[in-house]
């Protein structure tokens, strides 16, 4: 088992920036690779961002290259999503995820794990 807490969640003006946090316990997390997903109300999860267990390979949704930066530090037991830019469209609530794999995944079922969800609000 892996239990992942979010955190870093708020309400930001347009243009602004957040850096969520996404801590591990239960496994050896080096050995899962972690995704970032969101759920805006009324709308399904999508992907945001992904990254390898050895974070050497990660992959982002076109609406945020170059504005969100996934990271992690496997000898703190946490992933990182930078988020510059922000706008109304990025108001969300956003999920960490995790799964053994040594490459990086963009579909919400092929996730073990999930964290309880952190609100990003953006306003204008």
């Amino acid at each position: 088992q892996v239990q992942l807490v979010e955190s870093g969640g708020g309400l930001v003006q347009t243009g602004g920036s957040l850096r969520l946090s996404c801590a591990a316990s239960g496994r050896t997390f080096s050995l899962y690779a972690m995704g970032w997903f969101r759920q805006a109300p009324g709308k399904v999860r999508e992907f945001v961002a992904s990254i390898s267990r050895g974070g050497t390979m990660s992959s982002y949704t076109d609406s945020v290259k170059g504005r969100f930066t996934i990271s992690r530090d496997n000898a703190k037991n946490t992933v990182y999503l930078q988020m510059n830019s922000l706008n109304a469209e990025d108001t969300a609530v956003y999920y960490c995820a995790a799964r053994s794999g040594s490459h990086y995944y963009y579909s919400p079922s092929q996730y073990d794990y999930w964290g309880q969800g952190t609100q990003v609000t953006v306003s204008s």
